[in-house]
This record gives C-alpha cells, structure tokens and sequence, in this order.
C-alpha cells in the first residue's frame, strides 16, 4: 500500500516538516515545535518512514488521510515462518486508553494459532471462517482460528493477542470476501482514527501568528489550570481537518461548522458498531 496524503490548508496549528518526502498534516506532530502534542508518531530520518509508537511496540504508518482523519499501520510480521506475531511479547497492538488514537470499525481481524479457550469469545471460530482462508503456510495447518470486525468506538484502543487464547492476527481493511484470499494483501494493515484537535495552545498573543483571526485566551474547559488556546475570533470558527479558522457559514451550527462535522469525530461521540472487540479484550485481561 503507497503513502497517499491529502495537503491541507496553512495551520494556524503549526504543521511538521515532511518527513523526507512525505508531509505530516496537522494535527500529527513529530517534534515538540510543531503539530498538537497530543498526536505524537516519530519520523524515522535514517529511512524517511513514519512510525506510530504504542505503548510497547512501533508500527510503520503506511497511508494519512487528514480529510477523514485516519492513518493506515502496518501490523506485526509473523516470526520466521511460524504462526506467531513478532509483537507477541507486548501482547498486540496497545494504542493506550486514551484517545486520540482508535482502531476504526473497517478492520476485519483474523485472529491465528488459538487455543481452545478462545471459543469462550463471541467470534467466528467454525470451519467457515474466513481465516481459514488465509494464504499463510504456518496457520494454514493449525485447527482454531477467529474472524471478527473490530473497532468502531473510544475504547477500541487495542489488538489484543495472548498465547493463553491466539498468538498470531492479521487485519484487513475493508476486506471483501468474495475476492480471492491470494488478492488480500493489498487490504492488509490496521486503520486509525484520531479524535478532532482542540485549537492549539499558546502562552500569550504574541504566538499568535494569525492574530487578525486568532486571539489567545483562557481555555473555559480547562477547570482552573489557566491553559491559553488560539481561539478563532468571529465571523471564523476552528476547522480541526485543516487547523484553520475559516469562514463561518450562514448555515452552520454548533455541530456542523464551515462544511465539516467536528462532533461526530468527538470521541465521546464515536458510536460502538461491534461488540466483539470489547468481548475479546475483556476475555485476554483474565488473570491466569
């Protein structure tokens, strides 16, 4: 899968310095100059790649969408021909449990090398299950393997893995069955998405780059730690896509401002469309 970017406009949110040639959008930041430090992913300068770092592990990031708000991370390989994921020791992908990063509702994971205790899960287990399917020599023999969809709310913060269920996943975006198996490694990788930036922060007017559009005051929602925000001054509302203030509409209301709809990329207001995911993880936390 090619990196594919869509630029966006001039930041009032500083955005990063491209990454050898590929540009790193606002609100992404890879040093502390630059972006919303909420959204850390490294930029490797002896091989021009950007990584995500997860609490025990790093992914390469292999597609920005700023537009929807979604990066594309390569999953773990599988270790020496065996049916074991190299991330295995830091148990899957584990994003943290706060935003803003969170596995999308468009992955299809097939979970591999599982262990009898796994069909306590919710999943697709059978002998229908796509997973058999997969082109993957060292999982092709062994008998238990689950497919689910994933993600698609706030909490969906990790791939989970452990030997006493699975120690192997793969994950597909938007997979569709009807192709052949052999055709599904161009689906192959862990869709992202991040949550809607706040404006950025500032110290006084005077980081205010933008002042005729900007103006830096006390964040209200910041309860008392007195934390300054560039706030957009009328007729210009925040555009978190861009992290620009744009334009008001005639039209446009608290949730839906400038052709955009920053509400619905609100954590809070990520609506869960699969309940698996949260069975699994429940299931994997289970003290032995």
């Amino acid at each position: 899968m090619s990196v594919l970017l869509q630029t966006s406009t001039r930041a009032n949110g500083k955005a990063c310095l491209p990454c050898g040639t590929t540009p790193v959008p606002f609100p992404l930041s890879t040093d502390g100059t630059c972006g919303d430090q909420f959204y850390k992913i490294r930029c490797s300068a002896a091989t021009s790649t950007l990584f995500l770092d997860t609490v025990n592990s790093s992914y390469p990031i292999i597609s920005i969408s700023p537009s929807s708000q979604r990066l594309v991370i390569s999953p773990s390989s599988l270790r020496n021909e065996s049916c074991i994921s190299s991330d295995l020791s830091s148990q899957g992908i584990q994003l943290g449990e706060t935003p803003p990063f969170n596995v999308t509702s468009r992955n299809t994971i097939m979970l591999l090398n599982c262990t009898s205790k796994i069909l306590e899960a919710s999943l697709n287990c059978s002998s229908n299950s796509l997973c058999h399917l997969l082109p993957h020599s060292s999982c092709q023999t062994l008998p238990i393997c689950c497919t689910f969809k994933a993600g698609g709310s706030a909490s969906s913060h990790m791939i989970h893995i452990t030997p006493e269920y699975c120690s192997a996943y793969r994950s597909y975006i938007d997979l569709d069955p009807t192709k052949p198996a052999v055709t599904w490694q161009s689906q192959e990788g862990v869709e992202l998405q991040w949550v809607s930036p706040r404006e950025p922060m500032c110290n006084a007017q005077s980081d205010c780059e933008d002042g005729a559009t900007t103006n830096c005051t006390v964040d209200p929602a910041s309860e008392g730690s007195l934390v300054k925000r560039r706030f957009c001054l009328s007729p210009t509302v925040w555009n978190p896509i861009s992290g620009t203030c744009e334009k008001n509409q005639t039209d446009c209301n608290s949730d839906n401002c400038g052709g955009f709809d920053s509400g619905s990329l609100i954590a809070g207001k990520i609506y869960n469309l699969i309940n698996n995911t949260f069975i699994l993880q429940f299931l994997v936390s289970i003290p032995s």
